[in-house]
């Protein structure tokens, strides 16, 4: 019963969280590649602080690894499984991902974007902003393959 909950929710959340990388990287980015340093610090100024108190944001995360782990708990007695192995990876992936990427090189790559006069970008400007699409893409690509391994997960144990 843990396993079927927490592959389920595993999926729900990867899921969703897909989806909100998929709009930063596919929609937001082409925006903010669009302006120049001194528009691309206004929106981030804008979309920044909300982004990173947002209770959906916390939410998410926490499920990322909390709702996987649930899984191996309740696959703890077939360690071998094509199961317990995918959502092992997965639950990995979002740790790099979600959390550990995100604390350690986004957040004080954002802290560099927040320090912005917006009137006066400093001249590495498009270095940052680069740094902040790279960390994105790798974020977005890391959850989409801990959704596939938890979807492929799911499959395995339900057949």
């Amino acid at each position: 019963m843990l396993a079927e909950i927490g592959l389920g929710l595993a999926v729900v959340v990867a899921g969703l969280w897909s989806g909100l990388l998929l709009t930063l990287t596919t929609i937001l980015h082409p925006i903010y590649a669009g302006q120049d340093g001194r528009g691309f610090a206004t929106e981030l100024r804008l979309f920044l602080p909300v982004a990173r108190r947002s209770p959906t944001n916390h939410v998410l995360v926490s499920g990322l690894v909390l709702a996987p782990a649930l899984a191996l708990v309740g696959l703890r007695d077939e360690p071998a499984s094509t199961e317990f192995v995918l959502t092992a990876t997965g639950l990995a992936l979002t740790v790099l991902g979600p959390l550990l990427v995100s604390r350690f090189l986004a957040e004080p790559n954002y802290e560099v974007i927040l320090g912005w006069d917006p009137a006066a970008v400093p001249a590495d400007w498009r270095d940052t902003r680069r740094r902040y699409f790279t960390l994105n893409w790798l974020r977005a690509a890391l959850t989409w393959i801990a959704f596939g391994l938890f979807l492929a997960a799911a499959h395995a144990h339900l057949t």
